[in-house]
């Protein structure tokens, strides 16, 4: 089985990036994240999404985080890249150096920081799609990037054969079933926001790109593994306490809950580049208090994950 065969299935964490305390890419660090979430049994990964703080690295450190994901778990599991640059022109030289570095497939952001018409949008998406054979999964997330992928914009990408996905991260579960009804099986529907993770299984998303997986994988694979099964009373007992940790996902600050409870856990570290800084104060202490009060708790697994 081949990795395109295992392509928007399952859960995908969206990796982190680790830093030294010099504020460099630790690779070693990185590949051991990398490494571990394999190990753990997650399907896919993805590499540099908003997790992997994307749009705080230098072009040349972006190449970086490719190749050293490439050489540590390349070939056992889906490698995606987010695509998150300022221009167009951008998307297309960072998709092409992705494409030849070895990764498996793109997801494709809205251009930063402008707001686009759907037109401009639709125009984006293409013409990054049309600069390298890879398969593409389109990211949906109003809140986060102020635009949203409407139908309009859908439509106008129907001819585009590598255009195959859509990471659905609108916070009204109404979505999935929408695009279903609209698109049938044009588009795969990944979840993409944590916290309504399970209701987008339930109504048609074929996995998920996950947070806080990262922290808890074996927990996040388990809970797919009951959706596969049709065991939705594992599924909701899983989710549910995961919850609280789920929400988190959905705040401004995710990065840095994310990262902190994989130190937490004992998988990476929480530092992050600036702007970002890591959590201080009573959030600190919230988030610490929320990822022990987890791991206190962990559900006990069904069935054994395996590696």
């Amino acid at each position: 089985m081949t990795n395109q065969d295992h392509l928007w299935r399952g859960v995908y964490p969206a990796a982190t990036t680790q830093f030294s305390a010099d504020g460099s890419i630790d690779i070693d660090a990185t590949q051991r994240v990398l490494t571990a979430l394999v190990d753990d049994g997650v399907t896919g990964l993805i590499l540099l999404g908003t997790c992997g703080e994307n749009n705080s690295l230098d072009p040349d450190e972006k190449l970086a985080v490719l190749r050293a994901g490439v050489e540590a778990v390349g070939g056992r599991v889906p490698l995606v890249t987010g695509v998150s640059e300022f221009t167009t022109h951008r998307a297309v030289a960072y998709a092409k150096e992705a494409e030849k570095i070895g990764l498996d497939a793109l997801m494709v952001l809205p251009a930063m920081v402008y707001v686009p018409t759907s037109h401009e949008l639709a125009t984006h998406f293409r013409t990054v799609a049309e600069a390298t054979a890879l398969p593409v999964m389109l990211y949906n997330n109003p809140p986060a990037y102020r635009v949203n992928v409407d139908f309009a914009t859908l439509d106008a990408l129907r001819d585009v054969e590598t255009i195959v996905a859509i990471k659905e991260s609108a916070p009204d579960p109404r979505r999935f079933t929408d695009v279903i009804n609209r698109y049938g099986d044009r588009y795969t529907v990944m979840a993409g926001l944590d916290d309504i993770a399970l209701e987008g299984l339930m109504l048609g998303a074929s996995g998920w790109v996950s947070g806080l997986t990262s922290a808890f994988p074996q927990e996040s694979v388990a809970l797919i593994a009951a959706v596969d099964r049709g065991d939705w009373d594992e599924a909701r007992r899983i989710y549910r306490w995961f919850m609280p940790l789920l929400h988190l996902d959905a705040d401004h600050d995710l990065v840095q809950s994310i990262k902190l409870a994989e130190e937490i856990m004992g998988r990476g570290s929480e530092r992050v580049r600036p702007p970002r800084l890591p959590l201080t104060g009573e959030r600190r202490a919230a988030v610490i208090a929320m990822v022990e009060e987890a791991a206190r708790t962990r559900p006990t697994l069904s069935s054994p994950v395996a590696a």
